[in-house]
């Protein structure tokens, strides 16, 4: 695309952009709890036109390349992005359930499930690279030092007699396989003498040979003609594109043109740089002492009047408040005065209405106990203020007032706008100015102060020292002051708590939409998520809030989730994801890796604040826990007692409420017997809990499918997927995995072209492996609608029975 047609793109964007900011207001209006189906639809068609819009930032911020409107883009995508998440958390507290039936709304406004699919902005990891390349180093760095240790330690001792049989073996079995081969090769070539010598070798002529050679190259040469006279016949009629598009296409698969746009975008940013320094530098040298001159004089005028009206000279306004910016808001010396007086007022009604404010939740309290469920038929819903509406708006009227009406042919070249930028660094350059103004102007004051008592003869009183505030955050403890970031991180590695993560993204998690959601809901039954809905899951609460600072510091604060499943269902593959699209460090907290490291109690808070420390340094982190039942066990088996499994229990719990909105750390744990664990403890932990049932059909078709083709082999008409899809009920997408494996070996796929792949091959294998049966599915929907969320769900479900019971029983009555 050229930058004409990206420009035309942003412009469509503010369109749909202006139209959702006019649906904002009427979500902020309180709903009563029977219109919730409406108040869901209005949330569930905002989110969707809102992912739309950040497909579209994030399409522009990647390949425009003017800095100037780059740096406009990446505010309103971060905007976009953090009121997608607001969304999600008011879709939550709407649906009570962490899985929405988004399909009619889809169809509704005919969409496909394809616009459900969360996109993940392309600088999360394009604006780290350096970053990630010399954290890279460093591991590896780390690990060639620890490698001798490892491959020690890895491969088990053997006696020498044990391993000159076990080379013995290896070396007869090579050479009895090359003698086959050559005894097959001797043979086929002996029978293929023995039929030339028995039947006889038909030759033909010369001229039987040129015809028949002849019939095959014309023959060929006519299809190939026929080929191109069809594919002619549709770029005519446009149901293919041209040659030339399909040629474009393929330089963009391959990244050719991104990669030029890149490239631009960091020469005009490196220009822009420059010219940002540079005109802030001559605007200090030029225009600097003429506005400090003017501040004093203005401040002082202020002084005099402000005398002149009181009988005193004023109090200056502190540097938390705005300093002299107060002053030069357009108002007059009696509304400075009066703005003071008030804020002091307000500081006292303040601390008097915390007190009042808690004697009343005592009050409320007591009184909830009695009238709780007589107020849960009159709630109203609606959703919550947004914090990221502001920026957006910011954004919208910024790219409305400059550059709306800017001609592309005036930034033909892509280069910055210098007035504009003249305009930016002018505010810097004064705020500047005002800082050093203020700190002068105080000193000033306070001379005339000491002036005036003098001359009225009060005595001098010693400045008040402020007292420090106290704040209700607890200040977490630093057990290793004196040790740097680094030998921090090589304790971590050594010990195996810092993990390399594989490279894999999300898209690598294969599923399908569940497109029956919707109906199952009309039908009064519980819809199951599909695997899609996990992977838009965990894109929402892992991905985007870890990926930006901005948006984790303004985003509904979400420190850890707890992934629960059936073994094989790709949690750890989760995990990996998340930090391979956010380019998060790994950190491994299980029970199994803290077997007999630092033992003791001063040992596991040892352990615990190192790494939260070291996560929070070298963000974005996630800290993983794998078994994260046996953290909360309720009885811990005696062949585990050893281990202690329940150790870090409360110094996990402590570090992950000193956790605050712009640390990207993240706890996530997994788990495939939660049953095991205290549900208290273990829902207090984890803050999300992400349920994930065996894959339904339609999953299982698309897993089938793309998991044969990532082998390299093509499905034909000869292989029946749906009946593999039909077959696999109740098997997890890594049984699936295990069958394929097994089924297409190196032997298998060369014989392809001669024998077929069938369905039936599979069937042995998967009959061999353990599938999840209905009871274990069970009982994990059990557990998981016994969770606060759950428990919301199915007693809202339970009222809903009982509503339309008593107006069926009341339409009965009537008629």
């Amino acid at each position: 695309m050229s930058e004409q047609a990206y420009q035309r793109l942003w412009d469509s964007s503010h369109v749909t952009l202006q139209e959702l900011l006019d649906q904002e207001l009427p979500l902020l209006e309180p709903v009563p709890d029977r219109e919730r189906q409406s108040f869901h639809y209005r949330l569930s068609s905002l989110y969707l036109y809102y992912l739309g819009l950040l497909r579209r930032f994030d399409t522009l911020y990647d390949q425009m390349v003017h800095p100037q409107k780059r740096r406009l883009l990446r505010r309103l995508l971060d905007g976009v992005a953090g009121r997608v998440l607001e969304l999600k958390d008011d879709l939550v507290r709407t649906d009570l359930s962490e899985y929405h039936c988004l399909d009619h709304v889809l169809q509704d406004l005919k969409l496909t499930p394809a616009d459900l699919e969360v996109p993940i902005p392309k600088y999360f990891l394009l604006e780290q690279s350096t970053i990630l390349k010399e954290r890279g180093l460093m591991l590896a760095e780390i690990l060639s030092r620890m490698g001798p240790v490892t491959s020690e330690t890895s491969f088990p001792e053997m006696h020498r007699t044990k391993a000159i049989i076990l080379l013995q073996r290896a070396e007869r079995a090579r050479q009895g396989r090359l003698r086959a081969t050559f005894m097959r090769e001797i043979r086929k070539e002996e029978e293929r003498d023995r039929k030339i010598r028995e039947e006889g070798w038909h030759r033909f002529s010369q001229d039987q040979a040129a015809i028949i050679i002849q019939k095959v190259w014309k023959g060929y040469l006519q299809r190939k003609c026929t080929q191109h006279d069809r594919w002619t016949e549709m770029e005519f009629i446009g149901m293919l594109p041209s040659a030339h598009q399909v040629n474009l296409r393929v330089m963009y698969q391959d990244g050719l043109g991104e990669d030029i746009g890149r490239l631009r975008q960091i020469e005009k940013e490196e220009e822009f740089q420059v010219a940002m320094v540079k005109t802030h530098d001559v605007l200090r040298e030029t225009e600097g002492p003429d506005m400090k001159e003017k501040l004093k004089e203005q401040i002082r005028q202020w002084f005099i009047e402000c005398h002149a009206l009181t009988g005193r000279f004023p109090d200056y306004p502190d540097e938390s408040l705005g300093g002299s910016y107060l002053i030069f808001a357009d108002k007059t010396p009696e509304q400075v005065k009066m703005e003071l007086e008030v804020q002091a007022q307000e500081s006292k009604k303040k601390n008097q209405e915390k007190n009042k404010e808690k004697e009343n939740e005592k009050k409320e309290r007591k009184q909830k106990k009695g009238k709780g469920r007589k107020r849960e038929a009159d709630t109203m819903l609606k959703a919550w203020p947004s914090k990221f509406i502001p920026v957006i708006n910011a954004g919208h009227e910024e790219y409305i007032n400059v550059w709306k009406n800017q001609h592309e042919s005036i930034h033909s070249t892509q280069s910055f706008d210098p007035e504009a930028l003249r305009v930016e660094k002018r505010k810097e350059v004064e705020e500047e100015i005002r800082i050093q103004v203020d700190e002068l102007m105080r000193q000033e004051l306070k001379n005339l102060h000491l002036a005036v008592d003098r001359e009225e003869g009060k005595p001098l009183k010693p400045p008040k020292k402020k007292a420090g505030k106290k704040t209700g955050k607890k200040k977490e403890k630093d057990l290793t002051p004196d040790r740097s970031v680094e030998s921090l991180l090589e304790e971590l590695v050594v010990f195996g708590f810092l993990r390399k993560s594989e490279t894999v993204t999300l898209k690598d998690y294969i599923g399908d939409f569940l497109y029956l959601g919707s109906t199952l809901n009309l039908a009064n039954k519980l819809p199951m998520p599909s695997l899609f809905d996990i992977r838009q899951n965990v894109a929402l609460y892992g991905v985007l809030r870890l990926g930006s600072p901005d948006i984790h510091a303004m985003a509904p604060l979400i420190r850890s989730i707890l992934l629960v499943g059936p073994s094989g269902m790709g949690k750890k593959m989760l995990v990996k994801a998340v930090c391979t699209e956010t380019g998060a460090n790994l950190f491994d907290l299980s029970p199994s890796n803290l077997q007999g490291k630092y033992p003791g109690k001063m040992g596991v808070q040892m352990i615990v604040h190192m790494v939260f420390k070291v996560a929070r340094l070298l963000q974005p982190s996630v800290i993983w826990i794998g078994n994260a039942e046996k953290n909360f066990y309720k009885r811990v088996p005696k062949e585990e007692k050893e281990m202690d499994p329940k150790r870090i229990k409360k110094d996990l719990t402590k570090a992950l409420r000193l956790l605050s909105p712009g640390d990207r750390v993240m706890l996530i744990g997994t788990t495939d017997q939660p049953q095991l664990a205290e549900m208290k403890g273990l829902c207090r932990t984890y803050e999300r809990i992400l349920f994930m049932p065996r894959p339904d059909y339609a999953s299982r078709f698309v897993l089938w499918r793309q998991m044969i083709e990532t082998q390299g082999v093509q499905v034909t008409q000869n292989l029946d997927i749906s009946a593999l899809a039909k077959v696999s009920d109740g098997y997890t997408p890594g049984h699936i995995l295990q069958a394929i494996h097994s089924v297409l070996t190196e032997r298998r796929v060369l014989q392809l072209s001669k024998q077929p792949l069938v369905a039936s091959e599979f069937l042995g294998h998967l009959a061999k492996l353990e599938p999840m049966y209905r009871e274990e599915e069970e009982s994990l929907k059990d557990w998981y609608f016994k969770t606060p969320l759950g428990k919301r769900k199915v007693k809202f479900i339970k009222d809903q029975d009982v509503e339309e019971a008593k107006l069926a029983k009341e339409r009965k009555k009537r008629k």
